[in-house]
């Protein structure tokens, strides 16, 4: 019996690839959360220059909620909430290469004149309100969000030329057609390779009997000396006896010294012995005389 064929995978793969293109178009990422903005209704600009937010009367708002900047792909929206239910207000949208929905006034830095817009039976309208904040670190941080989203865009942008551009340069085929030759010069570095080679001739030149014939180099070595002759023991008692260092201790010395006194001892004493037999003989003399 033949087996049932399976579905075809093909359907079902596309609708999950188009799941997620919408769960990816859904995806918002919050740049900036503050609980607490005014809104200002402003009176409409009568030349070309800048809002002045002393002419808004800034202690009477018209509209009090807070404020998000949401990003959503290559779109940035501001949206102005209710507190308590989160009910949507109004809304701006930055988009790359539109006009900006965001001016600053020229006199505060915590105050701005959005540009806000609205679908209405299929006509897309727009107003400008006036919206402040509280604490200026606010308001930069405000500012901060919508340069962040621009800075995304640029790059964006830039990595999509880069990638376009390397297409193009990747698409150029480098590879040998038919009967195409690829020639490599290759050039000696210093001379060591024309010694080499002038070697390496001069031993081919050679002959077999050239190379049979020639004798190696004989080393010549000279003979040790003759050992030294034996000495006698009579030297050899000389020679130690003379080669002994003098003692230099306190004891020779004064052995030294003994004998020295007891020479001059013995001398003064055998000359006193003279003196006494010259005496004796002349003694002797005198008696016999008498």
């Amino acid at each position: 019996m033949e087996k049932p064929k399976e579905p075809n995978a093909a359907p079902n793969e596309e609708s999950k690839v188009g799941e997620s293109e919408e769960i990816e178009e859904a995806l918002e990422i919050i740049l900036f959360h503050v609980s607490e903005c005014y809104v200002y209704l402003i009176p409409p600009r009568k030349s070309a220059a800048s809002y002045r937010a002393d002419e808004w009367n800034v202690n009477k708002w018209a509209w009090e909620g807070t404020l998000k900047v949401i990003s959503k792909g290559e779109e940035c929206i501001i949206r102005l909430e209710d507190k308590s239910t989160g009910e949507l207000y109004a809304r701006a949208f930055l988009r790359n290469g539109e006009q900006h929905p965001v001016e600053p006034v020229i006199d505060s830095s915590r105050y701005f004149v959005l540009r806000i817009e609205e679908n209405i039976d299929g006509r897309l309208r727009h107003a400008f309100i006036g919206i402040g904040f509280r604490e200026r670190t606010e308001a930069y941080d405000f500012q901060a969000a919508l340069h962040d989203h621009m800075k995304y865009l640029n790059k964006k942008k830039t990595a999509e030329e880069m990638e376009q551009q390397f297409q193009k340069t990747s698409s150029v085929d480098y590879s040998l057609k038919e009967g195409e030759t690829l020639v490599l010069q290759i050039k000696n570095r210093g001379g060591s390779g024309v010694k080499s080679k002038a070697l390496e001739l001069g031993v081919d030149n050679l002959s077999l009997e050239d190379k049979g014939n020639k004798k190696e180099p004989i080393i010549s070595i000279k003979p040790p000396p003759p050992p030294p002759a034996p000495l006698s023991p009579v030297a050899s008692t000389q020679n130690s006896v003379t080669s002994s260092p003098p003692n230099l201790s306190l004891e020779g010395t004064s052995k030294a010294k003994a004998s020295e006194h007891s020479d001059d001892y013995e001398q003064h004493s055998a000359q006193s012995l003279s003196t006494e037999d010259t005496l004796d003989d002349d003694f002797g003399d005198f008696q016999a005389a008498g």
